[in-house]
């Protein structure tokens, strides 16, 4: 029996859960307040975190491989961060004013991440992006980005066009972004143009066809839901090289990413962006967000005694809570922590693929550092289009969250999942147990082949 498994598996039967999502659906849409929340039928309603492992309403525990869609590198009451705050909360939540807090966050950050020579911080990874993209666009006079399809980016417009496709405009015959809702402005769409993720050959002609009016190129350098696909060294090459060659600035969004080490996920594939946005881990479990970049592109928001380029405040930003827990969750993450955490995610991977071998099943795993992702198919993706899956797939891949689940184990079912500092061998091993007694117990890959 998995160690998940005996501390406390899930049944069926959720009533508190069922019930609060009863209560929820009376005060919220839809009854929740996160589209991303993972119903089925319900939610799963959490009481507390304890460590690795998070425990619901009803008292069952489980081994959480979410960590708030991969916030917490240190799972769930990490005692340093909470008597930092803890002892903060005494003096003052938050102030009009700037305090240390915020500067001592800023230097951990600039010492770490190569693409930051400067920073500025925001209350949210869409606030980062999308003041990311202010940037661009004060500082090279012209409007449109470019973003890969797929990718996901926050909600402000801009960024989110083009997150669920394109299709070719029956008018011009050109390659046209899919507006993220109903409703959106069509003349957002005419300033993002779409690309794919690792395509080299496509980089050069979309690139230069719309040259004059692009500010910047907007991506993760390995997307998390679009599959966490692992960038080519060539398509990395090309994009800096072509993007330097046209005045366009590269915006690398480690939101997610940062966590795959020391110095983030752009200096691991060789890319020197000219702005970064971060988020997630560096507020160690509270609202954060940061952009940073080259100084003299960051220089649009400094005022000097006059109207900056590009306004940003916000009522929470840098709020001291924020600040220090941050700082805190980040001290503790040193080189030897990523690299434990890198080996645990390396292992975990490398069974789950050998598993899927082993029973010949059609599941593939992609992601790096302590990121991983299972696709219910038999070759890894490796383009946003590769890792969609079919109505077929999505079950297989719902049936294995399930699964998880009432084994003790919290698996995203449509993201990227994650490993954190308190987790072990004996978690790796849990893991690996659970997957293959899925795979013995759910052998149906022809029968869904034949439907």
């Amino acid at each position: 029996m998995s160690t998940a498994t005996a501390a406390g598996a899930v049944g069926d039967a959720r009533p508190r859960s069922a019930d609060l999502y009863h209560r929820g659906r009376v005060v919220f849409p839809g009854g929740i307040t996160r589209s991303t929340i993972d119903i089925d039928p319900h939610p799963l309603y959490v009481s507390e975190g304890e460590g690795a492992y998070v425990i619901d309403v009803d008292g069952n525990r489980l081994l959480d491989l979410n960590n708030n869609f991969t916030t917490l590198l240190h799972g769930h009451g990490f005692a340093p961060m909470i008597d930092a705050v803890t002892d903060l909360l005494r003096r003052g939540t938050c102030f009009s004013n700037p305090t240390r807090h915020e500067i001592a966050l800023a230097e951990l950050l600039v010492s770490r991440i190569p693409a930051m020579e400067q920073v500025r911080f925001v209350n949210s990874g869409t606030e980062a992006v999308m003041f990311a993209i202010k940037a661009a666009r004060a500082y090279t006079g012209r409007p449109a980005i470019a973003r890969f399809e797929g990718a996901y980016h926050g909600a402000y417009d801009w960024a989110e066009t083009g997150q669920s496709g394109s299709f070719e405009s029956a008018r011009t015959g050109l390659r046209m972004a899919r507006s993220a809702y109903t409703g959106a402005p069509g003349t957002t769409a005419d300033a993002v143009v779409v690309l794919d993720f690792n395509d080299v050959d496509g980089l050069e002609e979309s690139l230069s066809l719309h040259a004059n009016s692009l500010a910047a190129v907007l991506i993760d350098p390995m997307p998390s839901r679009a599959g966490l696909l692992r960038p080519l060294p060539q398509f990395i090459e090309r994009l800096s090289a072509l993007a330097l060659q046209h005045g366009i600035l590269i915006i690398a969004d480690e939101v997610l990413n940062l966590r795959q080490g020391y110095n983030g996920a752009s200096s691991r594939y060789g890319l020197a962006p000219d702005l970064l946005t971060a988020g997630k881990i560096i507020g160690g479990g509270f609202p954060i967000g940061a952009v940073g970049g080259r100084s003299d592109v960051m220089s649009v928001f400094g005022s000097d005694g006059k109207a900056p380029l590009v306004p940003q405040g916000g009522t929470f930003s840098a709020n001291p809570v924020s600040m220090v827990a941050g700082r805190v969750a980040m001290e503790a993450m040193t080189f030897e922590h990523f690299s434990r955490l890198e080996r645990l995610g390396t292992m975990l991977r490398s069974r789950l693929s050998d598993l899927a071998a082993k029973h010949d099943a059609p599941f593939s795993v992609t992601g790096a550092a302590s990121l991983f992702r299972i696709h219910t198919k038999r070759v890894a993706p490796t383009t946003y289009r590769d890792a969609k899956m079919t109505m077929v797939e999505a079950t297989r891949m719902r049936s294995l969250s399930r699964f998880f689940r009432h084994g003790g184990i919290l698996l995203p079912s449509d993201a990227a999942a994650c490993l954190s500092t308190p987790m072990n061998e004996e978690d790796i091993d849990s893991i690996s147990a659970a997957f293959e007694l899925f795979l013995t117990s759910h052998d149906t890959w022809n029968e869904e082949t034949q439907q």
